[in-house]
Formats: structure tokens, sequence, C-alpha cells
């Protein structure tokens, strides 16, 4: 008898590392999007890359390092001697968000900033976790005497002014002033693994839907709807995408799909009238 094995496909793999929130392997799957613009990326060599930092960084401190002192070292060697931080030149270059592309240039966006950081963070001991900060994706680490917020675009510790000044146009905007105001805490509150890596490809599925990349953006979408399955609007958006690509098939089962769990959703009647014109126009 000959046994035939066949390769994971890349959303088969992601499906994969994501399929449990029990040990959910952050860094690996957020690596592993990039394999859709780099198809034949070893995420495990990113892994290593990685790992090659930590050890570096290890070198550089004491075993009995205090948590500050080793937060202070990080800082140096991620944001100074490495010279990672945010690419202001070209924000919205989808590379920003594949850490593969990360590691090479030492440019990214927040998030994908953070996620590198966190990993190095981790590997030294410190408690640091992601916060999805309205608008810009943060850091916080719990040290002895209190905690500290980095922005990862820059590198720099915020306190509490500067959050509350960066959050004022959030909350204008969203009517959470005055009798609505709630306290800056809330905004601080660490995300899962899971969100992480939504929040990253939310990032790359703006990107796509603004140049009408409808390939790319059934890709990031075809992630998000495994990532979150019960995120109907997601299976709605890959609906809409595959109509724009002509595959009125799998448009018109991601639309019903879509209504049949969004009973109280404002666009009912619109995605209702666009599922009947894509059957007539099977017709």
């Amino acid at each position: 008898m000959t046994f035939s094995f066949r390769s994971l496909t890349a959303l088969e793999y992601f499906e994969s590392l994501v399929k449990s929130d029990d040990h959910f392997p952050l860094l690996e799957a957020a690596a592993s999007l990039a394999q859709d613009e780099y198809p034949d990326l070893d995420v495990q060599e990113v892994l290593g890359d990685v790992d090659q930092l930590l050890a570096r960084l290890k070198r550089r401190l004491p075993a009995d390092a205090a948590p500050l002192q080793r937060l202070r070292v990080l800082n140096q060697f991620f944001f100074h001697d490495l010279s990672f931080g945010g690419n202001v030149n070209d924000y919205y270059d989808p590379d920003n968000s594949f850490l593969n592309a990360v590691l090479r240039t030492r440019r990214g966006i927040p998030i994908s900033l953070a996620v590198l950081w966190m990993e190095l963070a981790q590997g030294l001991g410190l408690h640091a976790r992601g916060v999805g900060f309205p608008g810009h994706f943060m850091l916080k680490v719990t040290l002895p005497k209190g905690q500290v917020v980095i922005d990862p675009f820059s590198g720099k510790s915020l306190s509490r002014e500067e959050l509350g000044e960066r959050l004022e146009p959030y909350k204008r905007n969203n009517g959470l002033v005055g009798e609505f105001d709630v306290p800056l805490g809330l905004y601080l509150q660490p995300s899962s693994p899971r969100e992480i890596v939504g929040r990253m490809l939310r990032n790359l599925k703006e990107i796509h839907q603004a140049q009408e990349d409808w390939q790319r953006l059934i890709a990031v979408q075809d992630r998000l709807v495994t990532l979150l399955p019960t995120a109907w609007a997601e299976y709605r958006d890959r609906g809409l995408a595959h109509a724009e690509q002509g595959n009125s098939a799998l448009a018109v089962r991601d639309l019903e799909t879509y209504l049949a769990h969004a009973e109280d959703a404002l666009d009912i009647d619109a995605i209702n009238e666009r599922v009947a014109a894509l059957r007539r126009a099977r017709n």
C-alpha cells in the first residue's frame, strides 16, 4: 500500500494555528499572514530570526537583571540599535503587516512592530501585552512599581496625559464625552492573540478594499472567516468581493450566510437585493 502526503495550503496551515485559544501561537500565526503574498515563505525561518534576536538581546543582560533594566535594554536594542520603527514614508504598504518584511526593512506599523517586540519582551520574562487602543495599537508592560504604556511606532513611553490627548478625537467622534465619558483604563485592556491577528488582517483588508484588489481581499477574508467564524460581517464582505470578481455562486453563498445570521443589520434589504441580482445574472 502506498501513501501520499499532501502539504497543507497556506489557509489550512493558518487554520491549524488558530483553532484553539489555548497556547495560541501569536508570532507564528502573525508571520503566516505573509504566505498569501510570499507563497515560498518559510514561517519557521521567520521564527528562527526572532529567536536569534532574542539570543543577542539576552547576552546583554545579567541573569538577575531587574524588570525595569530588562525593559530599558530591550527598548535600546529594538528601537535604537536595530532601528525598528514606523514606516512613515509608506504607511499603507501591505509589507508593513508582514513580519518577514518588517524584519528585513525594520519598518512596520504599530501592530506588526508590537508583535515582534512582545515576543522579545516575553522571552526576557517581562509581562507585556498588546493593547487595541483606538486608532493606534499600543504596548503595556506591568512592572513591580506600575505599568508602562509604549507606542511601538516610536518606542516612546506615554504618560496618562499624553494617552488622554490621543483619545480626545476618538471620544469626540463617538460621543464619549461628558456623562458618557469612560475611564482611561478601559481603553488599555489587553488584546487577546486572536484579537491581535484579527486586527492585523483588518488592516490588510482596508488596504485591499481601498485599492479594489479583490483577489487579495478575498484571501484576507478567507483568513478572517477562519479566525473569526461567527463574525458574520466578514462573510458579507467576502461575498461582495467575490461578486466583484464575478464569482457569483461563491458570492451568493457568503451573502446568504450573512443574511441568515445578521437579523438586525441595517443593510439587510440592500444585501437581499444584491443576492437577487446575482441570482438573476446566473440564470
